[in-house]
């Protein structure tokens, strides 16, 4: 787990199914360096997919969505999916507004889309 001034970024790898990185706190210019060299170890490739739990981020700034756009592209790129999970509503319509709703997969709860990669 790390930790950078009230961003918490925790990797988990289950036995079976995604990877799950569990992201907490406020993602701003000066915690996305954490996200990204966290984003930057993960290894993607056909069914090497991660869910990216957001339920408990309370703030993201344009570096911390343009860090997760990067890394969704570097999924893709891989043959592989990168699920966002639990945005808060107030952040989700940031993300509404912007178009990455029809950009990124975003889902309710990080169970949500884990069975959504499982179909």
């Amino acid at each position: 787990m790390q930790h950078d001034n009230g961003l918490t970024v925790s990797l988990q790898s289950p036995t079976s199914g995604p990877r799950l990185l569990v992201v907490a706190g406020d993602l701003d210019h000066h915690t996305t360096p954490r996200l990204r060299a966290a984003l930057e170890e993960v290894e993607f490739g056909p069914g090497a997919d991660l869910v990216v739990d957001l339920s408990d981020l309370t703030f993201c700034d344009s570096t911390g969505i343009a860090t997760l756009v990067a890394a969704h592209q570097r999924a893709a790129d891989a043959g592989a999916a990168l699920l966002l999970a639990g945005l808060h509503s107030d952040i989700a319509r940031v993300f509404q507004i912007m178009g990455l709703d029809q950009l990124l997969s975003l889902y309710d709860s990080p169970e949500e889309a884990v069975r959504a990669l499982s179909k």
